[in-house]
């Protein structure tokens, strides 16, 4: 592991502390919040246990910052892959898949901003599915010009016309799916209830 990957990762811990107590939240407030155990958060803030994205992503949801703010930007969100994130147009993107082919995964972090950005809608082949952790998104889809929250979701086919910003001065981190080959997303649901048969009167 590099040494400014070292460097960020060691850095973690007192950073939460101080949110934490920023915040003045417990240890069992916080792991109520995250789902995260009291004693992994107690490590974590000590530097005894290494974060992991799974452990961050919460955490930075939790505390209402980006995830780049929590770790300070460093090569990458998890320790164990090593792959680094790059900036485009304003946007940081980080990788979080590096399989060849299929559906890609990638958290993106899009800085607020005072003045109102003009939209300029794209097209290319794929599809997309967004997942929005924190922030505001404004989406523009083809006709669509939508703001979506922290928790909401969207899809689409790249082939239509859009674009994404945040939609005020506060930064917006969502996760992405996307398929070069237009793949989608593969849901598995519940079967059907079947419906009672109507009794006759």
């Amino acid at each position: 592991m590099d040494d400014d990957l070292d460097h960020a990762l060691d850095a973690v811990g007192p950073r939460l502390r101080a949110l934490r107590r920023q915040r003045d939240i417990t240890l069992a407030d916080l792991s109520t919040a995250t789902g995260i155990s009291v004693s992994t958060l107690s490590r974590l803030e000590s530097g005894s246990r290494r974060p992991t994205l799974e452990l961050l992503l919460p955490l930075a949801r939790a505390h209402g910052v980006t995830l780049d703010e929590l770790v300070d930007a460093p090569p990458t969100g998890d320790p164990r892959i090593h792959l680094r994130p790059v900036t485009r147009h304003g946007m940081t993107m980080l990788p979080l898949t590096r399989r060849a082919g299929g559906i890609q995964a990638y958290k993106l972090v899009i800085p607020g901003g005072r003045h109102r950005i003009e939209p300029d809608p794209q097209t290319h082949e794929g599809y997309e599915w967004l997942y929005v952790l924190n922030g505001r998104l404004r989406a523009i889809l083809g006709e669509h010009d939508l703001v979506l929250t922290p928790g909401e979701a969207a899809e689409l086919d790249t082939r239509v016309p859009h674009w994404f910003g945040a939609a005020d001065a506060e930064p917006v981190e969502f996760l992405s799916l996307f398929g070069k080959q237009g793949e989608r997303a593969h849901l598995r649901a519940g079967p059907k209830a079947t419906r009672r048969a109507e009794q006759p009167d």
